[in-house]
């Protein structure tokens, strides 16, 4: 069904829409013409994310640390070990990539529960590149 039949048959089928000005040939104006269909592509962004990181210090102790990663990243225990070793000797690790709200939550969760058990870990965030 082209254009010109479907709003022919749509104002058909719905008496209060107005029909075409009086002496207008079936399908509009004069017979000639085009008819345009647009259709608006919606396009989603996606969210920026966050790397969430754990300082090295020299006093939080490293089981404390792997109780924070099974705790709040969700890791395994050798995942989390990992992890920690490698925060111990690098000076600094990833826990996780997530999204700002997500990443800020975690953030929160680690320094307050540190805050908490007298430990001074720092936790940060950072944009991804």
């Amino acid at each position: 069904m082209a254009m010109s039949e479907l709003s022919e048959h749509v104002r058909m089928s719905d008496p209060n829409l107005p029909g075409p000005p009086a002496g207008t040939p079936p399908g509009g104006g004069d017979g000639i013409g085009v008819d345009i269909v647009t259709q608006t592509r919606i396009k989603t962004k996606k969210p920026s994310l966050y790397r969430v990181l754990l300082l090295n210090d020299d006093y939080t102790p490293m089981e404390f640390v792997v109780y924070i990663l099974e705790r709040y990243f969700n890791r395994s225990r050798e995942q989390a070990t990992r992890i920690m070793l490698h925060v111990h000797q690098k000076g600094v690790g990833l826990c996780g990539v997530y999204t700002y709200e997500v990443a800020e939550t975690k953030v929160a969760q680690v320094l307050d529960l540190a805050k908490r058990h007298e430990h001074p870990l720092q936790c940060v965030m950072e944009k991804e590149d």
